[in-house]
C-alpha cells in the first residue's frame, strides 16, 4: 500500500507537493496502488516515484515530470498527460486506454504489454521505447516521432495517421505511419525527393583515425548549402553493409570516400561503384598505401573520379571547393545527360 505521509502530502495540492520534493531530493515516493483517480495533478513533479498499480483513471497529469517513475500496473485509462515527461519511465502492463498523450516524452519508456488502445498519440516522442506486445490499435499517431522502437508481438491495427482535421486515413504499422503521411503529402514528398537528390553527399570513412577530416569535409559542405551524411565503416551493424552503403549513394548527388587506412571502405566501393552512375571522389592522405583498383575504376566507370591526393587535411580544405566539389558536380551533370538522352538504335536496312 502507499506511504500514508506521501499520500496525504500530495493530496494537499501540487504547490505543496512540489516544494516537499524539491525539500526532500533523496525520497522516493511511495504511492503503491493508491486511488488518485481523476485526480488535479498537472505539473507535479512525481520523478522516480512508485506508482505500481495506481489508479489514475481521469487524473490530470499534464506536464508532470515523471522521468524514471515506476508505474507498472498502473490503471491510467482517460488520464491526461499532453506534454508529460515520462522518459525511462516503467510503464509495462499499465492501462492507458484512451490517455491523452499529446506531445508526451515517452522516450526509453517502457510500454511493454501496455493497453493505449485508442489513445491520443499526437507529436508525442518515442525514441528508443519498448513497445513490445502493446497494444497500439485504435492510436492517433499523427506527427509523432518514433525512432528504434520495439514493436516485436505489438497489435498495430487502425491507427490514425491524418490530423484531427482532416478525413481519417489509417494504417497498421506505427513505424511506417510517417512515411506514408509523407506520401500522401505529395509536396513535402517532391520537396525531400529534390533536397535529397539535390543536396545529399555521402562521406564514407573511419570515425576512428579520420573523423575530425570528416567533421570539417562535412562543415565546408554545408556552408556551399549541402547535407551531408558520414558513414563510419568502424561500427558495428546488423545490417549487410554493402547494402547500406548502395542505399545512401543511391539518394546522394555525389560521394566522397577517405580511402586512407581503409578497412571496409575499398571492398564497399567496389560492389557499389559499379550498379550506381554516382560521382565518386576518394582521396588519399600522400605517402599512404593505395590499392591497386583505385585506379583501375576511373577507367572502368566514368563516373569514379581519378584518385585526389593531398599532403594534410588543410591543403585539402583548402582547395576542397575547386577539387572535390566542382569536378564531382561536372560529373554528375554529364552522368544527368547521359540518363537523359534517348536511347542509340540501329537499323539493319539503313
Amino acid at each position: 500500500m502507499a506511504n500514508p505521509e506521501h499520500l496525504a502530502k500530495l493530496k494537499e495540492g501540487v504547490e505543496q507537493w512540489n516544494q516537499w520534493r524539491e525539500q526532500n531530493p533523496k525520497i522516493h515516493p511511495d504511492l503503491l496502488s493508491a486511488d488518485l483517480v481523476g485526480a488535479y495533478l498537472q505539473g507535479a513533479n512525481l520523478q522516480t516515484a512508485g506508482l505500481v498499480q495506481t489508479h489514475l483513471q481521469g487524473a490530470n497529469l499534464a506536464e508532470a515530470d515523471l522521468w524514471a517513475a515506476n508505474l507498472v500496473g498502473a490503471y491510467m485509462q482517460r488520464a491526461n498527460l499532453a506534454g508529460a515527461d515520462l522518459w525511462a519511465a516503467n510503464l509495462s502492463n499499465a492501462d492507458l486506454s484512451g490517455a491523452n498523450l499529446v506531445g508526451t516524452n515517452l522516450n526509453e519508456a517502457n510500454l511493454s504489454g501496455a493497453s493505449l488502445h485508442g489513445a491520443d498519440l499526437v507529436k508525442a516522442t518515442l525514441v528508443g521505447t519498448n513497445l513490445e506486445g502493446a497494444n497500439l490499435a485504435d492510436c492517433s499517431v499523427y506527427g509523432i516521432s518514433a525512432w528504434n522502437v520495439k514493436l516485436e508481438r505489438a497489435i498495430q491495427k487502425n491507427l490514425v495517421i491524418t490530423p484531427p482535421n482532416e478525413s481519417p486515413i489509417q494504417v497498421d504499422n506505427l513505424e511506417v505511419a510517417q512515411f506514408i503521411y509523407l506520401l500522401l503529402s505529395r509536396q513535402k514528398l517532391r520537396t525531400v525527393i529534390t533536397t535529397i537528390g539535390e543536396k545529399a553527399v555521402l562521406i564514407l570513412g573511419r570515425f576512428t583515425e579520420r573523423k575530425e577530416l570528416l567533421d570539417r569535409m562535412a562543415d565546408k559542405l554545408r556552408l556551399l548549402g549541402y547535407i551531408p551524411m558520414i558513414f563510419d565503416f568502424e561500427r558495428p551493424t546488423d545490417r549487410d553493409l554493402t547494402e547500406t552503403v548502395k542505399i545512401l549513394a543511391g539518394l546522394s548527388r555525389f560521394v566522397i570516400a577517405d580511402i586512407t587506412n581503409p578497412r571496409a571502405v575499398p571492398l564497399e566501393l567496389q560492389a557499389t561503384v559499379p550498379d550506381y552512375m554516382v560521382p565518386f571522389v576518394t582521396i588519399l592522405q600522400r605517402g599512404q598505401p593505395a590499392f591497386a583498383m583505385f585506379d583501375d575504376l576511373p577507367r572502368k566507370y566514368h563516373w569514379a573520379l581519378p584518385l585526389l591526393e593531398y599532403n594534410t587535411a588543410d591543403t585539402l580544405l583548402a582547395a576542397f571547393e575547386k577539387k572535390v566539389v566542382a569536378p564531382a558536380l561536372r560529373k554528375a551533370a554529364k552522368v544527368r545527360r547521359e540518363k537523359a538522352a534517348p536511347p542509340l538504335r540501329r537499323s539493319a536496312e539503313g
